[in-house]
Parts: C-alpha cells; sequence; structure tokens
C-alpha cells in the first residue's frame, strides 16, 4: 500500500523546484528504494521509468513524490544523499516488453532454485526470486534459521540461468509480507500493506493486556506473534497505572488470597483461595486498605468482594430493531425432515392413526343413529330379512335325492356368485353410504305411501334346484 501524498495538489512558486529524490516501488511493491532524479522530467506518480541497476538498468514505479520523501528519509535513516543512484530517464517501449519478458521467467526460476536446494540438502526456503529488467541479475530471497553455506549453489544458479547471483536473506516477517494474504481480522495483512518496520512482540504484551496464551490464536501467518498485539499495548500500560503494585497476595484471617486477574474497563481485581475456586472480585480501593493493614499487621476478617449483576434489569428496554408486523410462519413441514427416524417408531405411529380412525368411526356411526336412518334404508333391511327367510323356507322343501346329499355349508359356498341375493347388493349401497358420511337434511317433505316388499321375479322365475346324480351304481 502506497503513501498517500496529500501534499500534491499544492501548488510551488515559480522559482521552487521539485524535490530531487522520489520513491521508486519494484515486484508490485514488495520493496522500495530511493532515487535521485537529476533529469529535468517532472515525474508522477504511478510512471514507469529507469533507473541504475547493477551492470545495466532496472524499471520501476514512481511510488512518492515531492516533500513527503523526506519524512520517509529521515524514518528509514538514510542520511547520505550523494550515495543514492540516479533516475535515467523514462521507461520506452522496448524497455517494457524486456521487463515483462523476464517477469514471466520469475515462477520458473523459483521452481527450479527450489529444487536445487532440496537436492544439496540445504535448511533453507525461498520466497521470491526477482529478475532484473535487462535480464543480467538475479535477486534469491530466502529464509532460513540458521547459518548457510551456499556457495557451491550459487555457481549452479549461475551456470544454470545465466544471471549474475545475488542471495538476500529476509525474516518471517517479510517473508508473509512478499506473499500476502488475509489475517484473521478479515483485512489484509498489515506487513504486506502499510507497515514497514517490525518490532519485536514478546508474549508479556498479551499478559498485560490479559489474552490466553494460546500459540495458535496469538501467531500470524509468519508463524510470529502477531504485530498488532503491539497496537494498543500502550494504552493497556496507561490503565494499568491505577493498579497497586505488589498486590499479588493478600492476607485475611481466613488465609492468603492469591490474584487471579485485573479487569481494566471495571476497575476491578479477581482474588481466590488456595483451597476453593471461587474467585473474589474487589475494587481497587479495597485492596489497597488491605495492603496498608497487611503492612501494621492487620489481618481483615473479610475481603468484602462486590457483587456483580449478570442478568438484565427489569426496567431496561431493549430496543429489539425489528418487528414482524406480517406475522409468524409456522415451518412444521421442514422439521418433520429434519427429526430424526427411531427404531419401530413408525409401527407406533401406525397404531396410533389405525386407533383413531377407529375412534372417529364410532363417534360417527353413534350420530348417524341418533339422528336417525332414512325410511330407503329402513325398507332396504327389511327387504334383506325377508329374502333371507325365504330362502330358509326354500331349503327345508328341497326333496331328498337317492344319492349322497350335500351338506348345507358346501351348498351355501358353491352357489354362483351372480346368483347372489339383491339384498347384498343393498347392503353393500347402505355401506357405501355410511362411508361417504350423512347427508344434509333436507327441508320437510310429503311422506312417501309405505308401499310393501317388491316380489323377487329371479327367485321366483327360477327353477329349482336338483340333486346332482352320485357317481356311485344303483343298488
Amino acid at each position: 500500500m502506497n503513501v498517500f501524498d496529500w501534499l500534491s495538489a499544492l501548488p510551488l512558486y515559480d522559482s521552487a523546484k521539485p524535490y530531487p529524490i522520489i520513491e521508486v516501488s519494484f515486484s508490485k511493491g514488495s520493496r522500495k528504494e530511493f532515487f535521485k532524479n537529476n533529469t529535468n522530467h517532472i515525474l508522477e506518480k504511478g510512471q514507469w521509468i529507469a533507473v541504475e541497476g547493477v551492470s545495466g538498468y532496472d524499471i520501476g514505479q514512481v511510488s512518492l513524490t515531492g516533500e513527503l520523501v523526506k519524512l520517509q528519509l529521515k524514518k528509514y535513516g538514510i542520511e547520505d544523499q550523494n550515495a543514492l543512484k540516479r533516475v535515467l530517464h523514462p521507461a520506452t517501449e522496448d524497455e517494457l516488453k524486456s521487463y515483462e519478458k523476464h517477469k514471466l521467467r520469475e515462477p520458473e526460476v523459483l521452481l527450479q532454485s527450489r529444487a536445487m536446494a532440496r537436492n544439496l540438502k540445504l535448511e533453507m526456503k525461498l520466497a521470491e526470486v526477482e529478475v532484473q529488467a535487462d535480464g543480467k541479475k538475479g535477486t534469491f530471497f530466502y529464509t532460513a534459521d540458521q547459518r548457510v553455506d551456499f556457495r557451491e549453489l550459487i555457481k549452479i544458479y549461475a551456470s544454470e540461468f545465466k544471471l549474475k547471483v545475488e542471495m538476500r536473506q529476509i525474516g518471517a516477517r517479510q517473508e508473509s509480507a512478499k506473499v500476502g494474504g488475509i489475517g484473521s481480522c478479515g483485512r489484509e495483512l498489515c506487513c504486506s500493506t502499510w507497515l514497514s518496520d517490525f518490532k519485536s512482540v514478546n508474549t508479556t504484551a498479551a499478559r498485560y493486556q490479559n489474552l490466553s496464551i494460546n500459540q495458535t490464536k496469538l501467531s500470524g501467518q509468519c508463524g510470529r506473534l502477531k504485530c498488532c498485539l503491539n497496537y494498543e499495548l500502550d494504552t493497556y500500560m496507561d490503565a494499568l497505572r491505577v493498579f497497586p503494585d505488589n498486590a499479588e497476595q493478600i492476607e485475611t484471617i481466613k488465609g492468603k488470597a492469591t490474584l487471579q486477574k485485573r479487569d481494566i474497563f471495571k476497575n476491578l481485581m479477581w482474588y481466590s483461595y488456595s483451597d476453593s475456586n471461587k474467585q473474589y472480585p474487589m475494587t481497587i480501593v479495597r485492596v489497597k486498605e488491605i495492603l496498608k493493614l497487611n503492612k501494621e499487621g492487620i489481618k481483615p476478617e473479610e475481603l468484602q468482594a462486590v457483587e456483580l449483576e449478570t442478568g438484565n434489569k427489569a426496567n431496561v428496554k431493549v430496543d429489539v430493531g425489528f418487528v414482524n408486523d406480517v406475522g409468524q410462519i409456522t415451518l412444521r413441514s421442514l422439521e418433520k425432515g429434519s427429526k430424526k427416524k427411531k427404531p419401530g417408531g413408525n409401527n407406533n405411529n401406525r397404531q396410533q392413526q389405525a386407533s383413531i380412525g377407529q375412534q372417529n368411526k364410532q363417534q360417527q356411526g353413534q350420530q348417524r343413529q341418533q339422528q336417525g336412518q332414512r325410511p330407503q334404508n329402513a325398507k332396504a333391511t327389511q327387504g334383506n330379512n325377508d329374502q333371507n327367510n325365504q330362502g330358509q323356507q326354500r331349503q327345508q322343501r328341497q326333496p331328498q335325492g337317492g344319492g349322497q346329499q350335500q351338506q348345507g355349508p358346501r351348498q351355501g359356498n358353491q352357489q354362483n356368485p351372480k346368483q347372489a341375493q339383491p339384498g347384498n347388493q343393498q347392503q353393500r349401497q347402505g355401506d357405501s353410504q355410511q362411508a361417504r358420511g350423512p347427508r344434509p337434511e333436507r327441508g320437510p317433505q310429503q311422506p312417501r305411501p309405505e308401499r310393501g316388499p317388491r316380489p323377487n321375479n329371479n327367485q321366483q322365475n327360477r327353477p329349482k334346484e336338483r340333486p346332482k346324480p352320485s357317481d356311485k351304481p344303483a343298488e
């Protein structure tokens, strides 16, 4: 991330000249250097220029000009301005083509150089390779925990890539700055955007801020402690000045109480006894009083802990921020699919549903009996009874033949289903009407004249059944 030049819009008077030193960034801002502008060109931010390199030239992009460069030189401690390299001229089209050609070569060179270092079994990690715009020099950035003897590696690189090799060691934080990424806060890494100088970070910074010493949570992408632990450290140090010193232990009649933590936001100190895990919050004033009594040799009876309110007060009104004026919507259809099926649960549900269905049928039958059936149903039942009586008389009148007679139940079973009594058809119609439910009541109608039972033509015209001839010969 480049520095914002807020002085660029201010006009200069006629006799004034722009500041002769500019800041130039290379390799998409991963490296920045300062150069003297002795040419007559007025350079602006974002312009591509050619500068002096190692036995050749290099191409970079102007990142900062004007009076703000003085502050940057002071920040990095650069005092000898005569030792800085010069700006040659604005970049031409041929130079830009050569620059793009060698930039496309860098990923391949990085992969091959890592394989060569692994073959030599060197404990080092190559982070980036930067090839100069004219293709005469290559800078290899690496990280290592110990000193590495790479004299033989340089010879292999020079003969393989035809470059003048420069090995430059960087730290883990500079490596993460070159790689880039997203931090746990959800923003781009500070080291790859605006942070230029890396200060040492210790675990004492986490202790002052009452943070749990967890290496996975406190370490960043580089594997070191996060740089942001130092951002609010000064504020916590100022707040801790109010708390008394040498207050790790206080004495009471019950025993010694040990300090567990300090609550900077509420100005409370938490103590606990060695024989219990209960913690007692105390104010700073009370702790100072106990320390004063302990110096005089007096032990107080109680700590006088503060009572903390954990729940919301009844009179406090909470702003919900959203009110559903449309209404509530049930999502039972979605909840059914999420419920886990228990073993044997389907059978139980089916039994319950069957019992409920039987109860409903019984209630419907009782309601129909109370309301009374229609006269047509009564006629149908009378017809069925008469027909049953006629059938019994007909069976008694049948002549007994000389052959073997068939029993009554077998004859009833061998009857043709087409010749079934019409009373069964009427009974089926009545059952279908009961299944459909009671018909709606009609208005008052005149009663129909009662009629007698209709003669069954099929039974009267049907010839009497004859006994079947037996297979046995007559005696």
